[in-house]
């Protein structure tokens, strides 16, 4: 590490600012960005970073503008109110190398409140953790971003190179918020996404893929249910075929993804249908997400997906003849594997070690982020590496304060280095 002074000072000042970092995580939190909903906190993020004197652009997500780039994934929601935010940093004499911060504002629903120790949107710290829902996947690391920058401005320096710093949406649902950035031009020489990986590299992650299938049945009476079709029940069979695929692809494997007993989860994640509690349902509709391996061609699973459910329907006298139909929306995302010893993950390893006093650790993820994007599309080095946070998508959900400073400092560091350093 060059310029131990400067590097004792940024971790200092991220110290020096830390209880003001955790305040501001917890107003973030506090902001419900469920989808659909993120322009309060989008607002939110947007005078921070103007604040602080980053050029802000502020933006509607246009479906029509990224539909035809690698990665898109459909919607069947409006983007009416589908706001991105990037703030700009541009140094006076560029010098250095650019850098994208990426992070997403966007959580996912809270299920019943009641089962919920506070409310999702009332974070609360405890005993070195924040409780809240988003406040560990992702608004730890987006705030950590935020807050690495801080920590360059306090000892009197500012990047000499180029820092897009992102917030954006659709990153639970379909990435289309980090491909709209990239489609309105924001590239850098590397990217780091602080995603809650608990002080871990991610070094591959699965695709991910979301569809419904859409059921018919015949309705009848209950007093005579044998002379209808029930296609609720009709929805089983074609389930347990898709579990048999499931366990298909695991046995296959991947060398990424070793020592993983189950890295490709099918999950059976909503289910609706029906409309009298007297009558044969003649209607069901079940959603599904499936991972999927890095390398595997999109177009060929959904092939798969499609043969395996008309197989199981062919076996059902109704469905037979009335075969059920699949439809896509939201993830349309492809696996990604980190390609190693890039001079980012390099000076990465370096910084984690300078202030965790130990190695990088790698992990492989049974999800997927937005890194795809950056390095499967535009050849960016993308680090994703963030805090430790537990319960993510669930009750509970809380990330550890102390794994966010180490993150934030970690990043600064990187900063400094990778981009240089002028004063401000």
């Amino acid at each position: 590490m060059n310029d131990s002074s400067l590097h004792s000072r940024i971790l200092t000042a991220v110290e020096d600012a830390f209880d003001e970092q955790v305040d501001f995580l917890a107003d973030l939190t506090r902001i419900p960005s469920l989808r659909g909903q993120e322009a309060s906190a989008q607002d939110f993020m947007a005078a921070a970073m103007r604040s602080r004197g980053l050029a802000v652009d502020r933006w509607k997500v246009n479906v029509d503008d990224i539909r035809h780039l690698p990665g898109f994934s459909p919607v069947a929601v409006s983007y009416d109110d589908a706001w991105n935010v990037v703030g700009t940093h541009r140094p006076r004499k560029p010098a250095g190398r650019s850098l994208v911060l990426n992070g997403h504002i966007d959580v996912v629903p809270t299920g019943p409140l009641d089962m919920w120790t506070d409310h999702p949107f009332d974070p609360k710290e405890k005993d070195g953790w924040m409780f809240g829902r988003g406040a560990g996947d992702m608004k730890a690391g987006l705030v950590a971003n935020l807050f690495a920058l801080d920590a360059l401005a306090r000892c009197g320096v500012a990047p000499a190179g180029e820092v897009y710093l992102q917030s954006v949406i659709e990153e639970e649902c379909t990435g289309n918020g980090a491909l709209a950035c990239l489609a309105r031009g924001y590239r850098g020489d590397a990217a780091i996404i602080p995603e809650p990986m608990g002080e871990h590299l991610l070094s591959a992650q699965v695709g991910v893929m979301w569809f419904q299938v859409k059921v018919r049945g015949r309705p009848a009476h209950v007093a005579v249910a044998g002379t209808g079709a029930n296609a609720i029940e009709a929805c089983w069979p074609l389930v347990q075929a898709l579990h048999r695929m499931e366990h298909r692809w695991n046995e296959r494997g991947h060398p990424a993804f070793e020592g993983h007993a189950h890295p490709v989860n099918f999950v059976l994640s909503k289910i609706e249908g029906g409309d009298w509690t007297s009558s044969v349902p003649a209607w069901c509709t079940f959603d599904m997400r499936i991972g999927l391996f890095p390398g595997m061609d999109l177009a060929e699973v959904r092939r798969e997906v499609e043969q395996t459910i008309a197989a199981a329907a062919r076996e059902d006298a109704f469905l037979s003849a009335n075969p059920p139909q699949v439809a896509y929306h939201g993830f349309q995302a492809e696996g990604w594997v980190l390609p190693q010893g890039s001079d980012a993950q390099q000076l990465l390893e370096r910084c984690h070690a300078h202030v965790c006093d130990d190695a990088l650790p790698q992990v492989a993820s049974t999800g997927t982020t937005d890194a795809r994007f950056f390095g499967l599309y535009q050849g960016i080095p993308a680090l994703v590496y963030g805090p430790h946070a537990e319960n993510i998508h669930a009750f509970d959900e809380r990330v550890s304060l102390d794994s966010m400073r180490r993150v934030t400092q970690t990043i600064a560091l990187f900063i400094a280095q990778w981009c240089g350093t002028e004063p401000r």
